[in-house]
């Protein structure tokens, strides 16, 4: 079972230009399923929509939410076609299985003033505090993954023409960048990255206090205490910045194709979330200050 899993997973990468983060998801929800059905002597190929359903409703008994359930069916429909293209099944039981229902929940996103107030944050006068300002400017200015962010090279970024080239699950894009941003990265570049980075030869852009390439984690922990820094009291998560880049631009007017482009979604479903988020907010505020609307 492990090496379907591992074709699987290479298929989606190879051949679907998943990105990693998918890639990953895809692995726990497989994993998670194989201990389900191996615990009943059942191999992937011998497994029937009952299966499925039954392993379904086990997460549901454990607690999981409805977009966790959605998530692992979508998983297992997405493997089991995977399977009966390459000719070790003639059934898709995930296909047969009832789908969950979920409501999607429209992420937090940040004010034009909380952004401000977070991206002040970082001490410029020190080597972190530098390097955190080029970090926070370069994810509101692009909207980029915080895993795209982290994966940037320094040949990547052109400070003088003021872009950014993002290469994300095998596509690459261009993406501008405002001058505030191109300053701090330019300052980040020139006058601390050759003092952080363990190894002058390693092409990295942003790295940690040991002189390697910054990991997720800890970018997460500089985001969060950023925010406590700013006494911003919503939930801010590595992806906050992303969703109030798009939301930003959304609201300011520009059109929905291109803030596609910009945040790399091969749909523009995707990018529909942001059209809702700011319907949600003009709402909101109707419904709090219009004088007749409470009547």
């Amino acid at each position: 079972m492990d090496k379907l899993i591992s074709d699987f997973l290479s298929y989606m990468s190879s051949d679907r230009s998943a990105s990693a983060n998918t890639i990953e998801s895809y692995r726990r929800d497989l994993e998670a399923f194989s201990g389900y059905i191996s615990l009943r002597k059942l191999t992937f190929e011998r497994v029937l929509p009952e299966h499925v359903s039954s392993y379904v409703k086990t997460l549901s008994d454990r607690g999981k939410s409805q977009a966790t359930m959605a998530r692992a069916l979508a998983t297992l429909r997405s493997f089991y076609n995977f399977l009966v293209l390459s000719g070790h099944t003639t059934l898709n039981p995930a296909k047969l299985t009832k789908s969950v229902k979920t409501t999607r929940k429209l992420p937090e996103i940040l004010t034009s003033r909380e952004v401000d107030l977070l991206l002040s944050q970082p001490r410029v006068k020190d080597y972190k505090g530098c390097r955190d300002r080029a970090m926070l400017e370069l994810l509101y200015a692009t909207g980029i993954r915080v895993s795209d962010l982290l994966a940037l090279d320094v040949p990547d970024i052109n400070v003088q023409v003021g872009f950014v080239r993002c290469t994300s699950g095998g596509k690459e894009r261009i993406i501008p960048i405002y001058k505030v941003a191109a300053a701090a990265l330019a300052e980040y570049m020139e006058r601390v990255r050759p003092y952080l980075v363990a190894d002058a030869q390693d092409p990295a852009l942003f790295v940690n206090t040991s002189g390697t390439r910054l990991t997720r984690q800890g970018f997460w922990k500089i985001i969060k205490h950023y925010a406590e820094m700013a006494n911003i009291k919503k939930q801010i998560t590595p992806h906050t910045l992303r969703h109030s880049f798009a939301a930003h631009l959304l609201e300011n007017g520009a059109d929905l194709k291109a803030i596609q482009q910009l945040m790399g979604h091969s749909d523009i479903s995707s990018t529909q979330l942001y059209v809702d988020i700011i319907k949600s907010k003009y709402s909101e505020s109707y419904k709090k200050f219009h004088p007749r609307a409470l009547l």
